[in-house]
């Protein structure tokens, strides 16, 4: 039963790196239809950005977070301005390989930066705690606890204000918000901060557990992939329940299967689960 419960624990704390990461980019998709490959990229400089305030001028973790998602979402803001926005009347193929440019540009340039070799990111919140019989650092409750904190003021953001009022609305009928007056490229450039600002925390919160390189934003952004079929392409509700599926569906299956499948399991799930529901749990009505 402790080793349940310590693996349930687990679960909750990659499901909740998986589903902010796969929240940014649904995100994206519900509004533009760009399933952006390059995301997966602005994960990996969150990390990078919060490593090298912390390392070169000493910045506090919080502080340090902070300042790389106000980096990297201003970056979301200007791959959309001259990357995405230009391609809006393009065919849809066009984007998709600009995203993956987007990818290679910005891993090259990581390299070119700080090198190939794998980094760890100290944290002031390492100490290991007793909880409820599982033996668990405050980074990883610290990741839990973020995580949903930030869900929820997503959530408040979007039903609750007038500016969230406008990404539904955009998310549910492009040019019909334009007609009532809702500016799509103001809205598309939130957008792209938000998600970008969502990929540094996420990247910012699971460092300290994890390596940071260049090409750590590889599995994170194909397991989003992943999450986003399952929950419904577009659907945020969706891209949370997935991340946590996939997050316990892992850390039970490498424990009672083998961790040697762990990462096969997130694409058998897919399987499943569309066999069942093709259009994944939720529709985009779900936004």
């Amino acid at each position: 039963m402790d080793i349940l419960i310590q693996q349930l624990f687990n679960g909750l704390t990659v499901g909740s790196v998986y589903s902010l990461v796969a929240l940014g980019l649904t995100l994206v998709y519900g509004i533009l239809h760009i399933p952006n490959f390059a995301h997966g990229a602005l994960y990996m400089l969150g990390a990078y950005t919060t490593l090298t305030m912390m390392l070169l001028w000493g910045i506090p973790y919080w502080i340090a977070m902070a300042v790389s998602v106000l980096v990297v979402g201003l970056l979301g803001v200007i791959m959309d301005r001259l990357v995405f926005h230009p391609l809006r009347n393009a065919p849809p193929i066009h984007d998709k390989i600009a995203a993956i440019g987007i990818l290679l540009f910005l891993e090259a340039f990581a390299q070119l930066i700080w090198g190939a070799e794998y980094r760890t990111m100290t944290t002031p919140y390492g100490q290991v705690i007793e909880l409820f019989g599982m033996t668990l650092t405050m980074q990883r409750l610290l990741i839990n606890i973020g995580a949903i904190a930030v869900m929820i003021l997503l959530y408040l953001f979007l039903k609750k204000t007038y500016i969230g009022s406008t990404i539904i609305a955009m998310a549910q009928n492009r040019e019909g918000a334009h007609l009532v007056g809702i500016n799509p490229n103001k809205v598309a450039m939130l957008t792209f901060f938000i998600s970008g600002g969502l990929a540094a925390i996420a990247a910012s919160l699971s460092a300290p557990i994890n390596l940071v390189f260049p090409g750590m934003g590889h599995l994170v952004i194909l397991k989003a992939f992943v999450i986003i079929i399952i929950g419904g392409m577009g659907s945020v509700p969706g891209a949370i329940l997935g991340g946590y599926i996939l997050g316990f569906t892992e850390s039970l299956g490498a424990t009672y299967i083998s961790n040697d499948y762990k990462d096969i399991i997130a694409f058998l799930l897919l399987v499943a689960i569309l066999s069942i529901k093709p259009k994944g749990l939720f529709t985009r009505e779900g936004f």
